[in-house]
């Protein structure tokens, strides 16, 4: 058996959340491979909102495992607030879930540091979240972090040093935090932690794929975030693609199955960094207000443009996607004309190729007609408009991969399954 990965094309929030809910019956577990709890997965159903952000999408499903793999860094503080809630809701997640002993934690100073980096940036910061993800994973990569499988080793005593080295690194900087009643809740929250399935991720999610089950491996954020191949420095800090599923659960390249990409049928970015075909107008407000763009942790605005064809056939290939799933399709059902980026103008010179560097290109667009009916109360492929049609058979032509799913609509039932 091999394990199948979901993970987003764009630069993150491109509805991730909502699709594993959907696949999650297919499968026999799902696993997270990377980021924090900066990544908000949005999940609708029965007339209620969840936002998930570290623990993965499947936990509303029935008879799922659920895991958090070594690539993904926790905070205790949110996640006991995130379990709470999801218990409150009638989540046994304590027998559903499993936690990974070689994931890191985020601590306190963590967020500091986070912030402190952002200030002396100044003009050129990056746009973080705050929640520490980048000091955390710092940590990892100069091997200095902590990780969960330490709580049962003098741990109070392994706390204390690493969180004396961010304070002697803020101190330097004019800094004096008093932690001490953040730094009681997170110990507490700490002990929280311990009442878990803590698990060697690399054997457990291998034994599960040898025994013949399945499992899904859910990404956070989006390609174009991703720290080696995204757009450079404005992204996350860790890898957000397909070869991150290997590294963040332990799986070896042969045991990689179907790859599902996530993409918009517009485009949304979140804080600083290139974003090609954004829209600095109306169109672009109107993008935000339909599409309801406004981030699931932080809430902020996201910055709303039209799809960029160049960017996502660059995702497809370093991902190498098997079947693309289109989101938020039923935004777009009150345009007239619907434009798609499929190469960029740079100086003068056309290009299809996503390049090193984004900051100057101009779009070169492709107008569609849209569709102007109301996506969201069809429940088959066959009621599809025929300018729909036309724009998912121009996608697909372009791409170069087929469109297997498509959403029109937040609930998990508004989820069209195309033949």
């Amino acid at each position: 058996m091999k394990a199948d990965v979901l993970l987003g094309l764009q630069w993150g929030d491109e509805g991730k959340g909502k699709v594993v809910d959907v696949l999650t019956p297919r499968y026999d577990a799902v696993a997270r491979f990377q980021g924090g709890p900066n990544a908000g997965h949005t999940l609708e159903f029965n007339g209620t909102h969840h936002v998930l952000r570290s623990i993965p999408s499947g936990v509303f499903q029935q008879g799922q495992e659920n895991i958090i793999g070594n690539g993904v860094v926790i905070d205790p503080i949110l996640f006991m607030e995130e379990a709470r809630e999801l218990e409150q809701c009638g989540v046994d997640l304590h027998s559903v879930l499993s936690i990974s002993r070689k994931a890191h934690l985020i601590l306190p100073t963590h967020r500091l540091l986070d912030a402190l980096g952002e200030r002396l940036k100044g003009d050129a910061r990056i746009g973080t979240t705050g929640k520490g993800i980048g000091p955390a994973y710092t940590d990892k990569v100069r091997r200095s972090g902590l990780r969960v499988g330490d709580i049962d080793n003098d741990f109070v005593a392994a706390y204390q040093r690493a969180r004396n080295t961010h304070l002697a690194h803020l101190q330097a900087f004019g800094e004096n935090p008093d932690i001490a009643q953040v730094e009681q809740q997170w110990l507490q929250a700490v002990d929280y932690l311990r009442q878990f399935r803590i698990i060697d991720t690399e054997f457990y999610v291998n034994n599960l794929l040898s025994q013949g089950k399945s499992l899904l491996c859910e990404g956070a954020q989006g390609t174009m975030l991703d720290v080696d191949h995204g757009s450079y420095p404005f992204v996350t800090s860790s890898s957000t693609i397909c070869a991150g599923a290997c590294a963040g659960l332990g799986l070896p390249p042969s045991k990689i199955g179907e790859v599902f990409g996530i993409f918009k049928a517009y485009c949304t970015r979140v804080g600083a960094g290139p974003f090609p075909t954004e829209l600095h107008n109306d169109t672009g407000e109107q993008l935000r207000r339909i599409g309801h763009e406004y981030g699931a942790v932080t809430g902020r605005e996201r910055r709303c443009g039209w799809i960029d064809l160049v960017a996502l056939r660059y995702a497809i290939m370093l991902n190498g996607v098997t079947q693309l799933i289109m989101m938020k399709s039923d935004v777009l059902d009150g345009f007239d004309t619907i434009l798609a980026c499929d190469a960029y103008d740079i100086k003068g010179s056309i290009t299809r190729h996503f390049p090193y560097s984004v900051e100057n290109v101009k779009p070169v667009y492709t107008s569609l007609p849209g569709w102007r009916f109301n996506l969201t109360h069809i429940t088959t492929e066959e009621q599809f408009p025929d300018a729909f049609k036309a724009y998912i058979h121009f996608l697909e032509e372009h791409l170069g991969v087929p469109i297997t799913i498509v959403s029109v609509g937040p609930d998990r039932e508004q989820t069209i399954l195309r033949k």
